[in-house]
C-alpha cells in the first residue's frame, strides 16, 4: 500500500470562505467516491494556527505505484488540482506502508 499525503497552503490574501476555495474543497471531497484506485480518502481543513502549519490536507491510500499513477492522471483529480493551482501551493509525500 502507498500513503499519499498532500498539504496545501493558501496563497497570501486568499480566504477559506471564497467561492473558488469552497469549490476546490468540494472537488477534493468528491474524489473519494469517484476514483476507483483510492482505497482510503479523507481531506479537511487544518485546525492548527501555528505559523508553520499548512491550511488543508489530503490523506489517502492506493494499492501500488501503478494505482498512484492512475489516480494522479485521472481527469477528476486533474480538474480538482487545477482549481487549487489558482489559489494555493502544496507539498506531497508518498510512502509505502
Amino acid at each position: 500500500m502507498i500513503r499519499h499525503l498532500v498539504l496545501f497552503k493558501l496563497n497570501e490574501g486568499v480566504r477559506r470562505d471564497e467561492p473558488r476555495v469552497e469549490a476546490g474543497v468540494r472537488a477534493f471531497q468528491e474524489l473519494g467516491g469517484v476514483i476507483p484506485e483510492l482505497t482510503f480518502w479523507e481531506c479537511a481543513w487544518n485546525i492548527s494556527d501555528r505559523p508553520i502549519a499548512y491550511d488543508f490536507a489530503i490523506n489517502s491510500a492506493v494499492e501500488d505505484l501503478d494505482a498512484l499513477k492512475r489516480y494522479v492522471e485521472h481527469p477528476a483529480h486533474q480538474a480538482a488540482a487545477g482549481q487549487w493551482r489558482e489559489f494555493a501551493t502544496w507539498v506531497v509525500a508518498d510512502y509505502e506502508f
